[in-house]
């Protein structure tokens, strides 16, 4: 359990991460996190984007939609982030996002804002699932495994993340047990989140880029921190269909209809604890199975353990 100061700041820190610095002509510069993977974290990338372009819409347009690609792996350091507005109509506004390290453009994304508006309402139910009461966090998981942790992971993934993540599902993190393409996560930020809703979306964009790619390679027993297998993010669409507070639970539940070509495919349903389906997510991903000397993939971005 981290102690409220620690979980505090490293919430701040998380809020920090998605404070983009104003460059003038709808342009942006961000920050960078470290969190053990070989290039940028995808998520950072989708939230900072999700930032960016909400920076340019009125705060009566909450944004609903987004699909992006993952040219190439960021490195860990800032990101420029550059903004298009594509269109301002009655009701929807589009922008669309453009990330650059130099000269390298290494990430773009279409995003769609709409005004508040009333319809037709129906939603997928929630599955049954264990609560996140008494599930362990993945940080207690893999601080479990002690010396079985690769050497490679120790240094960041063992320490205390602002999000805390909890899976329903008791595998090994090293060695899983084959069974159905499906998972669930229980999600949130640890200490209490500003109120503004730009902050709590963008948040779950970054979130929701973990653990989604593991759906693909539990059929085959595969391991992402044991280096069975290296993924990589390729795309990444999300849909917002109802408020929701990013520091309080979400259960993430996640399911791959395929696989192959060395790319899986994963898509994702997020609820609130009483049943509220507040986003969808579809992710495919790069995932060659690794032998000892093979480059780290050249596409994409990182996607976490």
């Amino acid at each position: 359990m981290t102690d409220p100061a620690t979980a505090a700041r490293l919430v701040g820190d998380l809020v920090d991460l998605m404070q983009l610095e104003p460059l003038g002509a709808d342009r942006f510069r961000a920050q960078s996190e470290d969190i053990g993977t070989p290039a940028v974290f995808g998520g950072q990338v989708l939230g900072q984007s999700v930032m960016a372009a909400s920076l340019t819409v009125d705060a009566d347009r909450p944004i609903h939609s987004m699909h992006a690609y993952f040219l190439l792996p960021g490195e860990h350091a800032p990101i420029d982030y550059e903004v298009d507005r594509v269109r301002d109509g009655r009701s929807f506004t589009t922008r669309h996002v453009v990330a650059r390290q130099g000269e390298r453009i290494i990430f773009e994304m279409s995003a769609s804002f709409q005004t508040v508006d009333q319809g037709v309402e129906h939603q997928l139910a929630m599955p049954a699932m264990p609560g996140p009461e008494g599930l362990p966090s993945e940080l207690d998981q893999r601080r479990a495994l002690g010396d079985r942790l690769p050497e490679r992971w120790r240094a960041k993934a063992l320490l205390p993340h602002g999000i805390e993540y909890r899976r329903t599902e008791p595998d090994d993190m090293m060695t899983p047990a084959r069974r159905p393409a499906e998972s669930a996560i229980w999600m949130r930020a640890i200490a209490p989140l500003p109120d503004d809703p730009i902050v709590h979306r963008a948040l779950l964009a970054y979130a929701s880029d973990h653990g989604l790619l593991r759906a693909a390679v539990l059929p085959h027993g595969l391991s992402f921190i044991g280096g069975q297998v290296r993924p990589a993010s390729l795309d990444h669409a999300m849909w917002f269909h109802r408020d929701f507070r990013m520091d309080d639970w979400l259960l993430y539940v996640i399911d791959s209809p395929s696989a192959g070509g060395a790319r899986g495919l994963c898509r994702g349903s997020l609820f609130t604890p009483d049943g509220r389906l507040v986003a969808s997510t579809a992710q495919e991903g790069m995932l060659r199975v690794w032998r000892e000397g093979m480059p780290v993939p050249s596409a994409g971005g990182s996607a976490p353990i």
